[in-house]
């Protein structure tokens, strides 16, 4: 398995797929406006940028496949108090060690960001969407 940080265009898209490939056959899941979720990660679109952070990865399983995605947030008004980050647009196949992978790699980055806990599922933004 491959997780690749999200920081081109093209991966912009691979992430928002995720979600369109997993359930592709999933009759009652709903797609979501592929740029309501992209104003989430748009420091131009979401206010809190101003005085939070995020970062968000794709997973591909060794053909390339995509498999799963996930954003990890901090946001530096709450986080100060109680040092804990974000998880959210969490998407995995059903496989435990790509699960695994997709939270570690979120779990890492917030303690690098010296965050001690981390909640979810959560979004980086308003609490209006993506709850």
């Amino acid at each position: 398995m491959q997780i690749i940080e999200v920081d081109t265009p093209a991966l912009e898209e691979a992430f928002i797929q995720v979600a369109v490939t997993i359930y592709a056959k999933d009759p009652i899941w709903v797609r979501p406006w592929d740029h309501d979720i992209k104003e989430v990660f748009d420091p131009q679109k979401n206010k809190q940028f101003r005085h939070g952070s995020c970062i968000r990865w794709i997973l591909k399983d060794d053909q390339g496949n995509l498999i799963g995605r996930v954003a990890a947030f901090i946001n530096k008004r709450t986080a100060s108090d109680n040092k804990t980050g974000g998880l959210g647009f969490f998407e995995c196949i059903n496989d435990q060690n790509a699960s695994n992978l997709l939270m570690d790699t979120c779990k890492n980055w917030l303690q690098n960001q010296g965050m001690e806990a981390m909640d979810g599922p959560i979004n980086f933004g308003d609490r209006d969407k993506w709850w």
